[in-house]
């Protein structure tokens, strides 16, 4: 067995065990979380460092030979969005020990998040559909009590519509995973793309792939299947939402991803491209309007959650290796920057007590290099130069044109300019007009008038650095997401790989 692809399960496993032993000891729980998230971290650098030399690593658990046992796969893509995830988890952790209050601690707050991260990597690395189910419900069980800890009344209400429609969509995933054993005796992804392919019955094979696209729909928060979402992003502590804005839809847009391009490739090209990239455009379009007409920070961020969805299923959509690396630089991008703009309304919220727009403002003023960092992560997702987000949407677009799929190309320009109105609102109601009468900086906290502990600034200003880095850094990010989408598009060097016999 393979440590090193078993290790981003087996750390945060370890991690919550040992918080869940020390369930008195508060300050333990916390030492136990960090060590896990740090650990965890320098695990995902080592994992993605061996498979850039290595390609794909394989792990078979108890020495069962696929496709009879669970296998664990460690490809570019994955091991990518390994490292994504540990690097948020480690910086969410961080800023969590200067925001969680003692009472959510006391709850388990820190074994949950590293189960949570532990489900996330899991459903990264998991090599056959009825495993990547029970990953699923692992992220599920511990979101649905992150998401409620604490008891207030628009947590739960927040909760209930974020667990009743993802049961749904479980309960749809199990069926389809139910109907393909059936169909080809067998759940391995590698083996279930040498026989689906062989079927002789492509009408049901269809079906299967309309009833997966539902279910991880549901998981990445696609139109028209996005509402739980903006009902819930904006309802638990900022870190809470900042981890799920960086990581919960993007296992359903990967989910989408390793399907459509290992189990689904010998339909014919409309049956799912063309209504992937239809509703990656109305999830795009949809989001951006929903986002224009709120005046709450955390509702405008989920609305742009779904909108920015929309774009890593556009690559998807399009299918080409050039929209597949946008796609991929999308998902890298829009976890940075996204978790980052959550935490910055916690630090505005800690100042003035309020996530209203009309409630707040005269940031910039009182504290110069908060407004700074809200900036530059607010263009990096708007898609100005040289941030990250530039590049991202700059790959799509051009792999757009390509295709000659031109409305879906001014979708994406017409969008990220609605992107820039809407951070535009919220630097000018927050940062740059007085604060309303009544107001004054640091209201909510009158003896610590900072702008927030540097456990909570430390976190934000790494993220608005590295959305700047992703932009310098470009070439060397295009450059893996290349080869991860080249990859992709080779499913013969996955399937190879593991069931042990050469591409």
């Amino acid at each position: 067995m393979n440590l090193l692809v078993v290790s981003p399960i087996l750390i945060p496993l370890t991690a919550a065990a040992l918080g869940l032993m020390l369930w008195r000891w508060r300050r333990l729980q916390r030492l136990a979380g960090g060590i896990g998230a740090v650990a965890g971290f320098a695990a995902a650098v080592v994992l993605v460092a061996t498979v850039w030399r290595e390609r794909i690593l394989v792990t078979e658990l108890a020495n069962w030979p696929a496709p009879y046992g669970i296998v664990l796969v460690a490809d570019l893509l994955s091991s990518l969005l390994v490292l994504v995830s540990a690097g948020m988890g480690l910086l969410v952790t961080v800023y969590s020990f200067a925001s969680t209050d003692k009472r959510r601690e006391a709850f388990g707050y820190y074994p949950l998040f590293q189960v949570l991260i532990m489900g996330i990597n899991g459903a990264f690395l998991t090599g056959d559909l009825f495993n990547l189910y029970v990953w699923f419900e692992v992220m599920l069980m511990a979101s649905f009590v992150l998401l409620a800890l604490g008891g207030e009344r628009p947590q739960l209400e927040g909760a209930i519509k974020y667990v009743t429609l993802n049961l749904i969509a479980s309960a749809i995933f199990l069926a389809a995973v139910g109907l393909t054993y059936g169909v080809a005796g067998t759940l391995n992804l590698a083996d279930l793309g040498d026989k689906l392919a062989e079927t002789d019955n492509p009408g049901l094979v269809t079906t299967l792939g309309v009833l997966y696209l539902i279910a991880f729909g549901v998981k990445a928060a696609v139109f028209p299947l996005f509402f739980w979402l903006p009902s819930s992003y904006h309802t638990p502590p900022v870190a809470v939402s900042a981890i799920f804005a960086a990581l919960l839809t993007k296992v359903g847009v990967y989910s989408m991803v390793r399907v459509f391009t290992v189990l689904f490739l010998h339909e014919p090209e409309y049956t799912y491209h063309t209504l992937i990239l239809t509703i990656g455009v109305l999830s795009m379009i949809t989001g951006v309007l929903g986002a224009a007409v709120q005046s709450e920070f955390r509702r405008i961020l989920a609305f742009h959650s779904i909108s920015q969805i929309g774009y890593m299923v556009m690559g998807l959509g399009l299918f080409t290796p050039l929209a597949l690396a946008g796609a991929i630089i999308y998902i890298v991008h829009h976890s940075v920057v996204k978790a980052n703009l959550f935490l910055i309304s916690g630090l505005v919220h800690r100042r003035q007590g309020s996530h209203e727009l009309k409630k707040i403002g005269g940031v910039y003023l009182a504290c110069p290099a908060l407004g700074l960092l809200f900036l530059v992560t607010a263009m990096s997702l708007a898609g100005i130069p040289p941030f990250s987000g530039f590049f991202a949407k700059l790959a799509l677009v051009q792999a757009g044109l390509e295709a000659e799929a031109y409305i879906a190309v001014a979708a994406a320009l017409a969008v990220g300019l609605m992107t820039l109105y809407s951070m535009t609102k919220i630097w000018t109601q927050v940062f740059w007009e007085p604060a309303p009468e009544g107001v004054t900086d640091g209201a909510a906290f009158p003896d610590d008038p900072s702008a927030g502990p540097w456990g909570m600034v430390i976190p934000v200003a790494i993220l608005a650095a590295m959305a700047v880095a992703l932009g310098l850094g470009a070439e060397f990010m295009f450059r893996y997401a290349m080869a991860a989408a080249e990859q992709l598009l080779a499913p013969a060097e996955y399937i190879g790989a593991v069931l042990g016999r050469p591409s």
